[in-house]
Formats: structure tokens, C-alpha cells, sequence
């Protein structure tokens, strides 16, 4: 059975369940508003799918439901923030404001945090830097070792996602939002929830052999995208947003979805750049819409229908889900009336 559950009610229910944990009615809005910006954006894994693990870990005291934000250190255009152990989005969306603040001063801001924790799908915060009229980097270390280094077995690596947000005219804007595994752990554990297999080529156990069922992940590891290269930016993807910043990486990275009481110290940053600083931002966004074009009229191989640029599924995606609702499995929809139950707030219906 699924439920579909409108947004604004995911907002509502998502909103009760952090005030009743501790969250001021502020962070809680914006909290909830995020998280179910990823289900709207078809990015499950990363939306209210997360809610019982963030409630658990701030249960726990793995997480600080009132974290106060400190700039350790700041220059005209870089700042690095300590996030007090908040959730990641609070984290990243206050890094965010910086960055769009000095990068209209400076024409394009570097923010790093670091003691900040999961933060949900790259493109949150990309997004909200491109709404600003600006091009939005985000880059983060993930909240578990899911993959070793190239030829090695030790899990020292995450999927290490990456987003980038560039505005268009008429067009979608080209939103590239990757791991830089060929799937992101969440995508897994939907999976295990649902009952379904994984492909092959997503994981492989530690003999190298193919991993397809979702229930024995553990047993293996995810894969690279595009071999020793995908390990290389997951490498030095690590290096920028964990170790740059003080924040944890490599054998530091506390499993986030196993371990509900340490301090995860997870690294990120964000990057705004002003379009201003190079060309003017509408003679920009009308070059973006002939390269879109382009892509788009491109001669297609045998059997594709048509050619897609990052972002334009989501756009798609995005308009559904705001006007149909957001399907809850009926795993997840038990779990979170349980939560409901034991934290005293309305259940979700």
C-alpha cells in the first residue's frame, strides 16, 4: 500500500516532529521545509525517509536540536563556520546566506562548515544559491564509508556528492546533483524498505562478485562512477569539504545511519558565484538557452528517444509531486506513525 501525502502536510507533520525534539518553530520550518523539497524533487532518499533517523539521533544526543553558529574564520570571500553539531541543513542553508552575501561584494564566496551533519540531496542548497540569481557549487563528504579506495577493500570513502546549479531563460535551469558512487547509499536503503534488487553494477562484495540484494549491503561496497576516476573525486572531493575544513574524513566518518550518538563533525561547502562578476546575467541565461538547444537538437543514436540535460527531469518531477502529492511506502508511513505516537505529535494521514 502507498499513501500520498500533500506537501504541505509532509511540512506540517515533519515541522511537529523537530519542535517536539527540541528545534526552535524557526529551524523547525526550515528544517521541514527542505526535507520535503527532496521529496518533492524525486530525491526519496535524502526527504521524510530520514525523519526517523534524525529523530533517533537527536534523541540519542548525537545531534543538537539548538546548534549556535560560529565563524571561525573569515576573509572577504571565504568563511569557515563551526555548525555546534546542528543538522545539516540549518548548517548549509546559514553557509549558504554567507556566501550569497559576500559574493555580491566579491563576485564569488567559498564557504566551509564543519561539526554539521547530514544535510539531504546536493541541489537544496544549490538551488537556493541560484534563486538568489547566483550559480550555486555544493560539494560534501557523506555520512558513511560506503566505498574503498580504488583496488582496496577498507571502506575509507563516502559517495561524496557534488551539485552544481546554473540558471537558464526559458529553460529549466541545468542542475547537475551526482554521488560520485553509481548510486547514493540512500538509494539502497529505499530499496531494502520497498522490497526490490539492486542492479547490477551498483555494488559488489569484497570477491568482486556482483551485490544485488539490498539486504546484504553490508557485506559489500559501492562502485565509482567511471572507475579510478570516480574515486578520485571522491578523494579529492573529501580533502576540499572534510580535511580543508577540520571536519572528518577517511577512517573519522562516523556511520550516520548505524551510530546515533557520536558527534559526525561532517564536512561541506558551498560556493556562490555572481554571474554579474563575468557577463550580464540575462545575455548569460540566453546563452545557456542556445546551449540548450543544442543539446537538445543533437542527432541521436539508435533507440534514444531524446537527450535530457541535468535538471530537466527534476523540473519535470517537481511540478507532479507539488500537484499530486508525495507517495509514502507503507513501511516508512508505519514508522513515522510510530514516531508520531512516541513523541506525542498528530500522525500523518
Amino acid at each position: 500500500m502507498t499513501h500520498i501525502i500533500p506537501a504541505p502536510r509532509l511540512v506540517q507533520f515533519i515541522k511537529s516532529a523537530f519542535i517536539a525534539t527540541g528545534f526552535t518553530n524557526e529551524d523547525a520550518e526550515i528544517t521541514a521545509e527542505l526535507m520535503t523539497q527532496a521529496d518533492i524533487s524525486g530525491q526519496d532518499g535524502h526527504g521524510i525517509f530520514r525523519l526517523p533517523q534524525y529523530i533517533k539521533r537527536l534523541q540519542e544526543g548525537g545531534m543538537n536540536p539548538k546548534p549556535e553558529f560560529k565563524i571561525l574564520s573569515q576573509r572577504t570571500a571565504t568563511a569557515l563556520i563551526d555548525g555546534d553539531n546542528g543538522i545539516g541543513h540549518l548548517v548549509m542553508r546559514h553557509a549558504a546566506d554567507i556566501a550569497v552575501e559576500k559574493a555580491r561584494t566579491s563576485g564569488v564566496a567559498w564557504v566551509g562548515a564543519r561539526m554539521s551533519n547530514h544535510a539531504g540531496p546536493a541541489s537544496l542548497y544549490t538551488r537556493y544559491v541560484l534563486e538568489k540569481g547566483m550559480i550555486g557549487i555544493y560539494v560534501a563528504v557523506g555520512s558513511a564509508n560506503h566505498m574503498p579506495p580504488w583496488g582496496g577493500t577498507d571502506m575509507l570513502l563516502s559517495t561524496n556528492p557534488i551539485s552544481v546549479a546554473i540558471p537558464s531563460g526559458i529553460n529549466p535551469p541545468i542542475i547537475l546533483d551526482m554521488a560520485t558512487t553509481v548510486a547514493a547509499y540512500g538509494k539502497v536503503k529505499t530499496l531494502l524498505q520497498s522490497g526490490g534488487t539492486m542492479p547490477e553494477g551498483w555494488m559488489i562484495d569484497k570477491n568482486g562478485n556482483p551485490l544485488t540484494d539490498p539486504a546484504k549491503s553490508k557485506d559489500g561496497f559501492l562502485l565509482p562512477i567511471g572507475g579510478p576516476k570516480g574515486y578520485g573525486l571522491a578523494l579529492i572531493f573529501g580533502l576540499l569539504a572534510g580535511t580543508l575544513n577540520g571536519g572528518a574524513f577517511g577512517k573519522d566518518v562516523i556511520d550516520f545511519n548505524a551510530d546515533n550518538t557520536t558527534v559526525a563533525n561532517t564536512g561541506q561547502f558551498i560556493i556562490a558565484l555572481d554571474i554579474e562578476a563575468f557577463m550580464d546575467t540575462e545575455q548569460f541565461k540566453s546563452q545557456i538557452d542556445k546551449i540548450w538547444a543544442e543539446m537538445k537538437s543533437s542527432a541521436k543514436l539508435p533507440g534514444i528517444s531524446e537527450i535530457r540535460l541535468p535538471g530537466e527531469n527534476l523540473a519535470k518531477t517537481i511540478k507532479e509531486r507539488a500537484a499530486s502529492g508525495i507517495k509514502i511506502p507503507e513501511p516508512l508511513f508505519a514508522s513515522l506513525t510510530q514516531i508520531a505516537d512516541d513523541i506525542s505529535i498528530k500522525r500523518l494521514t
